[in-house]
């Protein structure tokens, strides 16, 4: 069975929407791969494709300040950065082992279709 762009999109931004763990790990990732410039303005400063949008930079790089340091969010911060992370999937689907994606997709779509 061959996974689309389109099932890899839905599955990232479902998972960046509704699973914790996927959106912090998600934030730290695009966070690290900022420049250092990028990191030290907590903004975004070069259109270089990586990092956060110019809306969602100041407050999506003290969330992973704050991770990388005190390894916690609040409840309001994880509300918060889950309703952003999803419009970051093509970044996530950039840096991530698309073998391993494709098993977790392929594993859902059994499951489903197993259930109905």
């Amino acid at each position: 069975m061959k996974i689309t762009k389109k099932a890899q999109r839905e599955y990232l931004r479902s998972q960046l929407e509704t699973n914790s763990k996927w959106a912090k790990i998600a934030l730290l990732r695009i966070y690290d791969n900022q420049t250092e410039e990028e990191q030290r303005c907590r903004d975004t400063a070069e259109a270089n494709g990586i990092g956060f949008s110019g809306v969602d930079g100041m407050i999506l790089s003290s969330f992973a300040i704050q991770l990388h340091t005190k390894k916690y969010l609040s409840p309001r911060q994880m509300v918060i950065l889950m309703s952003k992370m999803k419009k970051y999937w093509k970044q996530i689907l950039e840096i991530t082992d698309i073998e391993k994606l494709n098993s977790q997709i392929e594993k859902l779509n059994s499951s489903k279709i197993t259930a109905a």
